[in-house]
């Protein structure tokens, strides 16, 4: 089983539409795909269908209750804060070794996608933050980042983070921004020079199913899943 990670440089930037995207291309090839967004917050209980994995649900054909809901997002918050915080609210605490074994439990799929929460640095609890959980995975990871204006410094320092710690990483996403100064490609580009052995790739916003294809970017790591 193959397992790779979604992160981004900050929160709203396109993370779970970039993973709904994947999901959809994997099934199209033959991929049983596993998708998870572990860790939640801002979680809506009266609107599932909407939250972020509402989504994934729906990408993999799944209906939404609550035993899918706790297959998915087991650590689900209500606060729209970073993790740590949104637990410490409702007395809860994301126990870090919990949450690695889960993402690693054993299943029947080819592909365990795993959507991560905000951005790569964001705590988790008083100890670790989602880089910890992306290197005790060793996993490759997709980044995913904007094109909206100062989205090049928090790219590269995401993308300069996660090298230091010897992240895979499999490629950048541009998601283009609803905002943004100049195009996404020129974005794009300049990314391109200062991330040289890097594929950036640019997803236009609301890309119809189809076009700009992300599964060439994963793909050297599915050797050794099988589609069927």
């Amino acid at each position: 089983m193959t397992t790779l990670f979604v992160t981004a440089s900050g929160t709203d930037v396109g993370k779970t539409f970039v993973a709904v995207r994947l999901i959809a291309e994997l099934r199209g090839a033959g991929y049983r795909v596993r998708a998870l967004k572990p860790v939640a917050s801002g979680f809506d209980a009266g609107r599932g269908a909407d939250s972020d994995t509402g989504q994934l649900l729906r990408a993999q054909g799944r209906t939404l209750d609550v035993a899918s809901l706790d297959a998915v997002s087991p650590w689900r918050f209500a606060a729209a804060l970073s993790p740590d915080m949104a637990a410490a609210r409702e007395r809860r605490a994301i126990p870090f070794d919990a949450l690695v074994g889960f993402c690693r439990a054993p299943s029947d799929a080819d592909v365990t996608l795993i959507e991560g929460i905000g951005g790569v640095m964001v705590p988790l609890d008083g100890e670790h933050t989602v880089l910890d959980w992306i290197v005790a995975l060793d996993a490759p990871v997709l980044l995913v980042v904007g094109s909206y204006l100062g989205t090049l410094s928090h790219s590269l320092t995401a993308a300069a983070t996660l090298e230091t710690r010897g992240a895979a990483l499999a490629g950048v996403v541009v998601s283009e921004s609803a905002e943004q100064p100049v195009a996404a490609e020129v974005t794009a580009a300049t990314l391109r020079r200062f991330l040289p052995t890097t594929t950036v790739h640019v997803l236009p916003r609301g890309a119809p199913a189809g076009t700009a294809p992300l599964l060439p970017l994963v793909g050297p790591y599915l050797g050794r899943a099988a589609a069927r």
